[in-house]
Order: C-alpha cells, then structure tokens, then sequence
C-alpha cells in the first residue's frame, strides 16, 4: 500500500481538528493537521479599551480561561513598567492569582485524565470498563473549582484580576471555605486517583518506586507500560517553557541539558490549509507542557522516567497528572500563609497608562500561553495570542517537523495515532484566534 491519504475528523476535544494520514507500506509517513474554525478575539480587541482584555480573553477558551485573564492582566502590568510604573504586587494577591491558577489546572488535568485518556486509552486497547469516569472527573473538578470561586467570584470567564492585584478581599471564613474544598479535594485523590497519601507520592523520585502507586493513575499506568505506550509517541526531546510558576521557571530543555530563553526568538508563522498558525523558538519546534515543565525544573521523578521512556506517551501522561499531586499540595500551602491584612489592590483604579507594550506570559494546563498587547491612546491597536496547541500541534516545515506530528509518525494505525494525539490534549479554540 502506498502514499494513501486519510482524511479523519477529531472530535471530543476543545473544538474540533481534521487530520490528513499519509500512509506508506502500512505505516503513517506524515500528518497535516488543520483547524477549519477562525474565532478572530485578537481582531476583536482591536479597538478597545486597553483593560477590556481583561474581560474578553477569558472567552478564547471555557476551560482555561483563567491562564487567559492573568496572561492579559500581566501583559497590562508589564506594560506599564516598561512605561515607568513599577507593580509591586502583594504577597496576598500573588498568592491569591496563584491558588486560582493552581485550581484551574487541577480541574483541567483531572478532567483531560478521565474524559480523554481513561476512555479513549481503554477503547484503543479493547480494555473498556464499566467505570463512570465522568463521574470521577465531575465531583473532584467541580470540587476545585469551587475553592477558586471563593476567590474569584465565578468560574468559567471571570476577571477578579486587575492590574495591581485582585478585586477580592477574603475573610478567614472565606480562607476556611477555601481549605476545606482544597482537603476534599486531596482526598478524593489519595483514595480514587493514587492510592495513596500525597505526601507517599511526593516523595518518591524513581521510576523503580511505580508499583506504590495505586488508584484509578496506577491501573491506567501498569495499562500503558503493557501495551508498549513507554515506546509510543517519540517526539524530537525539545522542551519549553515561558512563564514562571512553583511547578517551573522558564528555560528549554534539550533531552538533558536545561538553558535560558528569551521571548524575542518566539516567532508566529502562517500555515496552509488551517486557520491556525505555528509558533517555533529559533526557527525549531519545541514541546510545551507538563512534560516539559518537569523537564526544565529537573523534578526527579519526571527525569526518571525520561531517562528510560523518554518523550513517549507514558512520560507525557505521567507528567501531567503529576502535577495535580504538587499542584494540591501547594495550593493547601498556599491558603495556610495568606496574608488577610495585605492590601489586594495596589494601584488606584484612576491610574492608567495610554501608550505602553506588554507581554504576559502564563503556564496554562496545556504548556505557556504568551498574550502582546499595544496600546495607543488608550486603546488596544494589536493584540497577540500564543497559545499552547500552537507549539505542540503546529505543521511541519520542510526542515523540522511539528511536535505531534513527530510523535504520530511511524503509527500502524489511525486509531494509535490520533490517542497519541489526544495526548497533547488538543484546543483547537484556544488556537484559532
């Protein structure tokens, strides 16, 4: 059989993506990948008043949204500084963005866990159980997400952020509310996910320690290592990140060796055939996400299992949930040091700059989410979002190929190739802006 294409709707994700499978002699050779939906936000702000962002990027998305509103806000307040106004924020308000963030990630990957990777993994492999995992994903996502309404008001698409703090001003019954949700949500994750207490899992750093782990993440890793998932999804072992948070600083990875970046090389390039564009660091194509996280902060357990499964699926799945053990753990850490009587607000709602350029950058659940802003008179005159699928599912040039698309090559079937996919959890509304 040779040079046969397939065309294959993707759908069950954010949006919807069309994959165009080139096969030969029974293996894919090559992948395009297309995004037919143009939303047109940052043509929208256009126009509008510079702290307007703040209420309209947190629609480019309804499940990060979030990592949306604080890119816009800190885009606001770089912006400000390179104009002379220094932001000094609070360590409440700090704290605060940060435990919000930290709950819309946990929802984010919980979610993507049981709605995406447990279903499609087990019908893949012909394993299909009885669970109800929408059930799992519903009570510890809306669990979370109600300690981040304590704080910022509503959850999806709110802007409690502002720049120079948050608009909130907790109670300690508010902090109490907060802290329960935050051990009922560690709960469920010890007893349904794990299997064990989070501090044990926190504190093992080897691969050689996998058999502790229990729970509905042990089933679904001793599934994987079975059916070869440790040798599935290669991509090129190029990692980054932008925005700088407990889970890592910015800097690259390449396989081992961890070096600075500087957002200026970040270049946006237009594609054929989709309404999405490629976004690459010095003309190459880098993975954005947990895995990548992990990588750039050296977290040993992450390193561990790279060292023997590299860049496969196993170590991306792994990665990312992870995260919702540190993530859990810091938010709790988090609400206990909160400052009640720090200010939440530090600038005057009357100061506003009119001229100024800034850039936010944010570690969404998916990888770094980047937002440029221009202001002119007061209004925005271009705005630009860089978003996480654009790094990881961005099409291949004639000298490199796209990060996905790397991984998906060389799959026998459209069925292993598109769950290699899903594993770079897939926006395609986030991207189509």
């Amino acid at each position: 059989m040779n040079n046969i294409t397939v065309k294959k709707l993707i759908e069950k994700i954010e949006g919807e993506a069309e994959l165009d499978f080139t096969f030969n002699q029974g293996e894919i050779e090559d992948v395009k990948i297309n995004f037919g939906f143009y939303r047109g936000i940052e043509e929208i702000l256009r126009g509008h008043d510079a702290w307007d962002a703040l209420v309209i990027t947190p629609r480019v998305c309804g499940i990060c949204n979030h990592a949306h509103l604080l890119a816009a806000v800190r885009a606001i307040e770089n912006g400000y500084e390179n104009s002379g106004l220094k932001v000094n924020l609070t360590s409440k308000a700090k704290a605060i963005r940060e435990f919000t963030l930290s709950c819309e990630l946990i929802q984010n990957h919980i979610k993507w866990l049981y709605m995406t990777i447990f279903p499609h993994f087990e019908k893949f492999v012909g394993a299909v159980s009885e669970e109800n995992y929408a059930m799992k994903a519903t009570y510890l996502a809306s669990t979370i997400t109600k300690a981040l309404a304590v704080f910022s008001g509503q959850w999806p698409h709110a802007s409690y952020a502002i720049p120079g703090g948050v608009t909130c001003d907790p109670t300690h019954l508010d902090v109490m509310q907060a802290q329960s949700l935050v051990d009922e949500s560690i709960k469920f994750f010890e007893e349904v996910v794990i299997g064990l207490s989070i501090d044990d899992y926190l504190a093992m750093e080897s691969v050689s320690s996998f058999d502790k782990i229990q729970g509905d993440f042990g089933k679904l890793l001793r599934l994987m290592i079975v059916n070869d998932m440790g040798n599935k999804g290669y991509s090129h072992d190029r990692f980054i990140v932008f925005g700088e948070s407990v889970l890592s600083k910015p800097g690259r990875s390449i396989i081992t060796n961890v070096t600075n970046v500087d957002i200026s090389c970040v270049i946006e390039n237009e594609q054929k055939g989709t309404v999405s564009k490629a976004v690459t660091y010095k003309d190459k194509f880098y993975e954005v996400g947990p895995l990548a996280r992990g990588m750039v902060a050296k977290t040993p357990i992450v390193r561990s299992l790279h060292k023997r499964f590299k860049d496969s699926v196993l170590s991306r799945v792994f990665a990312r949930i992870h995260e919702v053990a540190l993530l859990l753990d810091y938010s709790k850490s988090l609400l206990n040091k909160l400052q009640l009587d720090e200010p939440s607000c530090v600038l005057k709602s009357d100061v506003r700059l009119t001229d100024f350029d800034g850039i936010g950058t944010v570690e969404a659940a998916r990888g770094s989410l980047i937002h440029k802003t221009t202001v002119r008179d007061g209004v925005i005159t271009n705005y630009d979002i860089i978003t996480p699928t654009q790094w990881n599912l961005g099409n291949s040039k004639a000298v490199d190929q796209g990060i996905a698309i790397e991984a998906m090559i060389g799959s026998s079937s459209i069925e292993e190739a598109t769950f290699i996919f899903r594993t770079f959890d897939v926006c395609s509304v986030c991207t189509t802006q």
